[in-house]
């Protein structure tokens, strides 16, 4: 058990530097690589997201209902999303079985989600975070430019954009494993949207979260 906790924590900070001082986390950065997202340890936001049938809920009390596995996903748009997506679906039975509930998060409007989730076959709950909220309260949101929004139209989605912001905004993807309190117990964070956390591993965090909440 502690080899993996050792392997889980090397992991995590190989794939992110971040500053040990005071951020303004909800800050949209201009690149990927430069995100300053919440640290496991740390309470996660209690924001408004949207269910499928479009109704809005609070995340801290959604979470207050079991562990949550949270996965934050560009869009149904993303092949590298979908391809997740199904990967998760894989291994949703035994995360349930352990207890966990799961959200995947997207700057998808309910009705994409609706769409995404039939087109994938999905058992677990997609939400919407078209206001982007959760992707700027977890500290992953950077900003892309029109060329990319543009490409993102010819995949047949549309990016999302911040209040009174010109630019459209992604989330950098993410897997964090929160606790009843919103305690987030790992995360896996990787600014390389073609890289995405392999199942077994994510099981093994999953175990390991439970144990430290024993």
């Amino acid at each position: 058990m502690k080899q993996i906790k050792a392997v889980l924590i090397l992991i995590i900070t190989s794939l992110i530097s971040v500053s040990a001082v005071a951020l303004d986390r909800t800050k949209i950065v201009d690149d990927a690589n430069h995100v300053t997202p919440l640290l496991i340890g740390q309470q996660v936001p209690d924001i408004h997201l949207w269910d499928t049938e479009g109704k809005p809920f609070r995340l801290l009390e959604k979470v207050k209902q079991k562990p949550t596995i949270l996965l934050f996903y560009r869009g149904g748009w993303c092949p590298f999303c979908n391809a997740q997506l199904s990967q998760i679906q894989e291994i949703e039975s035994e995360l349930v079985e352990m207890g966990y509930q799961l959200l995947a998060v997207s700057p998808d409007t309910p009705d994409e989600l609706v769409q995404t989730s039939e087109t994938r076959n999905l058992s677990y709950e997609l939400v919407s975070d078209f206001q982007l909220a959760a992707t700027r309260g977890f500290g992953l949101a950077f900003h892309i430019d029109d060329g990319y929004a543009g490409k993102i139209e010819e995949l047949g989605g549309k990016a999302a954009k911040a209040e009174g912001d010109s630019q459209s905004t992604l989330p950098v993807p993410a897997v964090f494993i929160l606790d009843k309190q919103g305690m987030i117990q790992f995360e896996y964070i990787n600014p390389n949207y073609k890289v995405r956390i392999e199942s077994e591993l994510l099981l093994a965090a999953a175990k390991v979260a439970l144990g430290q909440n024993k």
